[in-house]
């Protein structure tokens, strides 16, 4: 058969509009990568995602079972705060990030870590505290906030002068008990009573909990939400300077240093918290998370 060249030009742009058209419907492969890429128990998972159709929804990302939101943070792109801790395991992780109806696997390695070990003695009394319904349930609701703002931008700052006297994720003995199930959960910084405390990063203030409402374990208690799951606990306080609802920025300060709850001395134990989980805030504080 002959064709003469128009017409040939003809047929060959019609072939090219019809390939350009039905690749236009192949979604490509959800784009997804994670820092750090040697994480140890204890560290935050970064997981970015960049996927093809802006209205598709935001993608979620399962984990151990429970899946987490990501949060849009550009055009057509993702991210989402995987939190890990040292009661877990080291080892292979799978997350399963799902998103624009398609499903991706991505393997992560774990490290492990060597975590201190502690002896702490406390008195009778002081054992004897455990808490109150009303501290643990306010507390456990400020933890599960998952506003979709973020507030924050950069390296938090850290939130009281004086020297880190305990780090994150000690395993205790107490009085002489193994605690099977505790990790210390943030950084404490040994500092004279009634020294400032400050936020540690732009946030709203989503608990102030008091001594005198019940707060007996904590202590005089401020939580900021810095959103999209991240949190920070500033705890054992002498004093409180924010209400409840109260907007702050980074360095504003917020409360004083103190030995409320079970504290055997002044000092600030400041907590950050991942969807929920504590993680160790070291990271946040040398490199951060924009």
């Amino acid at each position: 058969m002959n064709y003469s060249l128009p017409v040939l030009s003809s047929y060959v742009c019609s072939v090219g509009l019809l390939l350009s058209t039905l690749l236009s419907g192949i979604a490509r492969a959800l784009e997804v990568r994670v820092i750090p890429s040697n994480p140890r128990l204890g560290d935050t998972l970064v997981v970015t995602i960049e996927t093809d159709t802006p209205a598709s929804g935001n993608p979620t990302v399962t984990l151990n079972g429970t899946a987490y939101p990501s949060f849009a943070v550009g055009t057509q792109r993702f991210r989402t705060f995987l939190p890990t801790h040292p009661l877990e395991s080291p080892g292979g992780r799978t997350l399963q990030v799902s998103g624009d109806g398609q499903v991706k696997n991505v393997s992560v390695e774990v490290g492990d870590r060597d975590f201190p070990i502690q002896e702490i003695w406390l008195s009778e009394e002081t054992n004897a505290i455990e808490g109150t319904d009303y501290e643990f349930d306010l507390v456990e609701a400020f933890r599960a906030l998952e506003t979709p703002e973020q507030f924050w931008s950069g390296t938090f700052l850290q939130p009281a002068d004086g020297y880190i006297s305990t780090v994150y994720g000690v395993r205790r003995y107490y009085n002489g008990e193994w605690a099977a199930d505790y990790y210390h959960r943030g950084l404490d910084f040994a500092a004279y009573e009634g020294s400032p405390v400050r936020a540690a990063a732009d946030g709203r203030v989503g608990l102030v909990g008091r001594v005198s409402e019940g707060f007996e374990l904590h202590g005089n208690t401020i939580g900021i939400d810095h959103g999209q799951g991240v949190t920070t606990m500033y705890i054992h306080l002498s004093a409180i300077e924010v209400s409840e609802g109260q907007m702050v920025r980074a360095g504003d300060i917020i409360g004083r240093v103190g030995s409320t709850g079970i504290s055997t001395g002044p000092h600030l134990h400041w907590g950050l918290y991942v969807h929920g989980v504590s993680v160790d805030p070291m990271p946040w504080l040398e490199r951060g998370f924009k």
